[in-house]
């Protein structure tokens, strides 16, 4: 089978579960990991330069499979001395009066944002697994109960998918080595 699958993967995004197993099934074979935007990701789908992506609330179309893996919980970063730091679970009317920082996780990974909460500019409402992958001191993150989760999938193209597609899609499914589809 030709290698390596590139798979790219959006921020908060950990495939090293994923990654482990292929490694165990495939001790010679290559899978290259492309940490990238959600638009990056998406680009290098239809360039070819990715084979598959971990990306954030895309659905199946005309031109993509996507695999819903799971949903992520939204939070709201702010800065650790603030008033919405000391609420235990704010709500998005509790955000309000506050400098709300845009997030757009389509063309960036949301670092600048949470910067800018580090720096006590405002807070960022954004997935709780970018608010990890970005932690900074002096800033928390806290559950938003009333905001909208988004879903990462597992997408990949409908036209001249990779011949190992199948078996990476197996490994996120979770189906041992054995079984069969």
């Amino acid at each position: 089978m030709p290698d390596p699958l590139a798979v790219a993967f959006v921020t908060g995004v950990t495939p090293t579960k994923w990654f482990r197993v292929w490694r165990e099934r495939r001790p010679h074979g290559r899978l290259d990991l492309m940490p990238l935007t959600q638009q990056a990701a998406l680009e290098a789908l239809q360039a070819g330069t990715a084979h598959m992506a971990l990306a954030r609330d895309v659905s199946a179309d005309d031109n993509w499979h996507a695999i819903e893996l799971y949903r992520e919980a939204p939070v709201v970063v702010a800065p650790r001395d603030s008033r919405v730091a000391g609420l235990t679970a704010p709500t998005l009317d509790d955000l309000a009066g506050e400098t709300l920082l845009t997030v757009d996780l389509l063309d960036s990974t949301g670092e600048a944002a949470i910067d800018l909460v580090a720096a006590n500019v405002g807070v960022a409402v954004m997935p709780q697994s970018v608010a990890r992958a970005l932690s900074r001191p002096g800033v928390v993150a806290r559950a938003l109960s009333d905001a909208p989760d988004t879903a990462i999938s597992l997408v990949w193209p409908i036209v001249g998918a990779h011949p190992l597609c199948n078996e990476f899609i197996g490994i996120v499914r979770g189906r041992t080595a054995n079984s069969s589809r």
